[in-house]
This record gives C-alpha cells, structure tokens and sequence, in this order.
C-alpha cells in the first residue's frame, strides 16, 4: 500500500504568497527541537525585487488582557527566528527532506524550501483556562507560537498583511522512551504537644510517570500511635503552575474524593487501603486557570503534560507539575496532616509501546514515516494530501 501525508496550507488574503508545512507539533527532545521543515511559494511578479521573511514569534501572556489598565502590560513577544528564505540570505548546506524534495518537483520553480531550528529553551506551549469564557477574541493566558511568513522590503517591514501568512505551531513534549521504573514514596509524621505518640501516613504510587487518562493508584497507608482520631481522609491530584516571569506560583485540583472509608482511624489502630483517581479536563472545564496542552482547532483539549527542563536550561514561560496529594483529618482540635508525592503526568512519545491508541496528536507525524520510507515510489504524487490550516479553538 502506498503511504500518504498530510500537508499543511496556507495562502495569504492577496493569494501572492503560499506556505506548506509538514506538521504542526515540534517536539523538544531535550537537546534538540524537531526542525521547522517547509515550502514556500512566492509570486515572482508580485515580488518585484522584494523578499519573503520568515519568523518564528512566541507570546507569553501571563496576565488578562481585560486586566491591562495605565499602560500596563502582561505579555512578552519574542522573535525566535529571523531568517529571510527569497532569495535565500544563508548558505543552504541541509540537504532537503524527502517531504521537502517532492514538494518542490510538484509546485515548481517559484517554490522554495526553508529549515529552522527553534532553542532548546524555548518554552513548551500551554494556554491557561478561562472559566465561561464568552469572547473567542480576547487573547488566552499562556504560550503560543506564531509562524509568520511575509513579503517585505527587510525583516522589520510586516505592513502589508495581505501579503503575509500566519500559523499557529506548538513545541511540546513527551514522556521518555524508557520512563523510571522507580515507586515514588513519601513518609509524613505528626506529633501532638500535649500528648504522646505520633500519626504516621505513608503514600506510594505505582510509578512516576503516568499517560493522560490512566488511573493513579494511591496506596495509603495510615498507622495512629498517637491519642488523636482520624474522622476520615482526601485524596487528590494537584496540578501545580509556576509562571516565571513574575515568580508567581498557584495549583489546582484536577481529580479529587472525600471519603470516610476506613474511618474512624482510632489511637492504636492502623489501616492500608489503595484509592483510584483519574485526573481529566472532563468535570474541571469551568475551572479557571488549569493548564492545558497549547491546542490546536482539531486537536482533543488536554490538562497540561508535566514540564521536562532539560539540566542545562533554565525553565522559562509557565512550569507546570503535579503531585499525588493524602490529607488526613483529624479534626478542629487535631488539624491535619498532609503527604505528596510527585509525579509526571505527559503524552506516550510516538514509537513507543504506549502510544497506540492515546489520541491523534502527532498522527502526521506517523504518517511523514511512512512517507519517508516509500519516498522512491514513482506515483507519490498522488499521495500528498493539502489541508488548510486551521487556528487555535477556543476553550
């Protein structure tokens, strides 16, 4: 069977100037990022001496834009790549890509390929959300990526916007090829001044990293060698954001249950009881400010994956973690007493045993391959499939 892929389009409003891409989602492996690998189609004509321009522009917006009041602002653009592809400024020493090649025998002499490169330090993209959000047009807390491409006179001269495309990209990550076979655990203890004996709980999970929709286990164990009695327990999984251009820092609860099961909990009694948790956007879509996956239109919407920094980088945009969170109650006298245990939380990377089945994410990325491998067939031509590009969804 002959392999197919799909090619991303987009064509500016004056129809001048078109940009195909092979994918969307560039994933940052730690000491690299997937390389920006595309064909652009310009209109010699049209040109007349002109250039086309290339940037690649990240936008961390870290506070409402409703808020923004007295000039006073909560967002940073930062151009990550500048590069002008017509005609070509640099030496072109990379060999076009099998994808690359086709293209350019299939859209002729007016195409020109182009191949970048985005920083390890970028941040990965992620959009906050925004509990009954009613206006699609008001900008969402986050990361996002802008490819823009454009005909100009140099790199600064974006005034003609019917001459300039823009499409949205993700960087995200995923979980190792050989995760951890470790069980994270923690050991917490409470001691009460005015009576002997301490409260011990004991929290282990399974493993450290877990795929979005899985069920975490928590093994809970709780002996009471103190006089205090525990009235019952709560379990949850916590998401943790850390916005670092501000050193600000929240979390959330993406899955959680009450219970009394096993209480009451009395002094010299212990008890060993394994609860189950499956951490979802579903049941948490009108909680402003979870993180999510930075998703585009025809993407499914996911809690944000665990933040991967790589030990030479330092973290930049939003930082986003979870834990494994046990709190005992012990009562208005007694207080409480709390044990976490981190965990990753990511999407299986494509390859991997687990992957088959968790979602269409990178599906063109399978499918480039595919591509990849029957690239000498003669009738490939026919296997290229163009969609247009679609922008971000709304939440």
């Amino acid at each position: 069977m002959v392999a197919s892929v799909k090619v991303f389009k987009k064509t500016s409003p004056n129809a001048k100037l078109t940009v195909y891409l092979g994918k969307r989602d560039f994933v940052d492996h730690g000491d690299h990022v997937d390389a920006i690998e595309g064909v652009v189609v310009a209109d010699n004509d049209y040109l007349k001496g002109r250039k086309v321009f290339c940037q690649v522009i990240v936008t961390i917006r870290y506070g409402r834009e409703q808020d923004e009041v007295m000039g006073l602002k909560f967002v940073k653009e930062l151009v990550l790549i500048n590069e002008q592809v017509v005609p070509a400024r640099r030496n072109q020493d990379k060999k076009p890509s099998a994808l690359q090649d086709r293209l350019l025998k299939k859209l002729g002499s007016q195409a020109h390929a182009f191949t970048f490169s985005l920083p390890t330090t970028a941040p990965a993209s992620i959009v906050l959300q925004e509990g009954g959000r009613e206006n699609d047009a008001i900008p969402l807390v986050g990361v996002e990526y802008d490819f823009m491409t454009f005909v100009g006179e140099n790199a600064d001269d974006r005034s003609h916007k019917r001459s300039s495309v823009s499409m949205a990209i993700r960087k995200v990550q995923y979980a190792p090829l050989t995760p951890s076979s470790k069980q994270p655990s923690t050991m917490v203890s409470k001691g009460f001044t005015f009576s002997s004996g301490k409260l011990n709980l004991q929290l282990t999970l399974d493993r450290e990293l877990f795929y979005h929709g899985e069920q975490i286990r928590f093994n809970v164990n709780v002996k009471n060698e103190s006089k205090k009695t525990v009235k019952g327990l709560l379990v949850a999984v916590v998401q943790n954001v850390e916005i670092t251009l501000i050193n600000g820092h929240y979390n959330k609860r993406v899955a959680s249950l009450e219970t009394r099961e096993g209480c009451p909990i009395t002094p010299g009694t212990s008890m060993s009881k394994t609860f189950t948790l499956t951490p979802m956007l579903n049941g948490n879509k009108e909680v402003r400010g979870i993180a999510l996956d930075g998703h585009l239109k025809d993407d499914e919407v996911n809690l944000a994956s665990s933040t991967i920094i790589a030990e030479c980088n330092e973290a930049t945009g939003f930082v986003v973690s979870y834990v494994a969170r046990v709190k005992l109650d012990l009562g208005s006298m007694g207080g409480e007493l709390v044990a976490d245990v981190p965990f990753k939380l990511m999407h299986p990377a494509p390859g991997s045993a687990m992957y088959q089945g968790k979602g269409k994410l990178t599906k063109t990325d399978s499918q480039q391959g595919r591509y990849e491998s029957n690239y000498a067939r003669e009738d490939e031509d026919e296997n290229i499939v163009f969609e247009d590009f679609a922008r971000l969804r709304s939440t």
